[in-house]
């Protein structure tokens, strides 16, 4: 549906905020580096993230990291260090990444961000999403909520977090997978100077196949008839 408000997928779309406060707390984009939390939470004072699933993973204390006014490749997506290790990140193939110190989990644009979190995350620590937002302020103009869904039960929690992103001016992108979430940031980033109408639908410019593709629509109709009745 587009760049804005809740956005579908295959299913409605969205990966999960993950990024981490960087002050102590998790917030959607990271802050000060003391207590930082990994890919949904978790301390990197220790030298370690922790994932969505709550499994450790490696420290990315010796990695090096650009900082915001630095160079970086113009084509990559900057990705927060505290996301190294989410699983995500190895399902963006079809655009290059790099490490940044950034607030938000990613930047995917001169103007655009996205913070990644998993409803069971959410779930757990319904806190960590407020405290990331007031870290990320007003900044970027198009601002992404990633959000992996891995519950069933997940009707609730899809609810509070519809209502934050309406609120704090996000768009609201949901997915079933990791690797659905990596297609929609590849493609966030692919299209970040594609002009608004390679987006939009294909519409044949000709009467008759206009009038019959919204004859189509109708279930009332068959599209035997349809020639017949733009005949008349």
């Amino acid at each position: 549906t587009g760049a804005g408000g809740l956005t579908g997928g295959s299913r409605t779309g969205a990966g999960g905020l993950t990024g981490g406060s960087r002050t102590g707390a998790g917030g959607l984009t990271g802050g000060s580096r003391t207590g930082a939390s990994g890919l949904a939470g978790g301390s990197l004072e220790s030298g370690s993230t922790v994932s969505t699933t709550g499994e450790s993973s490696s420290s990315v204390s010796a990695t090096t990291v650009a900082p915001v006014g630095s160079h970086h490749h113009p084509h990559a997506i900057l990705t927060n260090p505290v996301q190294k290790n989410n699983p995500v990140m190895k399902y963006i193939r079809n655009v290059p990444w790099e490490l940044g110190d950034i607030v938000p989990d990613f930047v995917l644009g001169r103007t655009t961000c996205a913070l990644f979190l998993s409803v069971r995350y959410h779930s757990l620590h319904p806190d960590y999403v407020h405290t990331r937002l007031k870290e990320l302020g007003k900044q970027y103009e198009l601002r992404v909520l990633l959000v992996l869904v891995d519950v069933s039960e997940c009707q609730k929690a899809l609810s509070e977090l519809a209502k934050i992103a309406l609120l704090a001016d996000l768009t609201l992108v949901l997915a079933w997978s990791y690797e659905e979430a990596g297609r929609y940031l590849e493609t966030y980033k692919a299209y970040e100077n594609k002009p608004p109408d390679l987006l939009m639908e294909r519409v044949d410019s000709d009467f008759s196949s206009r009038v019959g593709e919204t004859l189509s629509t109708s279930a009332s109709i068959l599209n035997s008839l349809i020639p017949t009745v733009v005949s008349f």
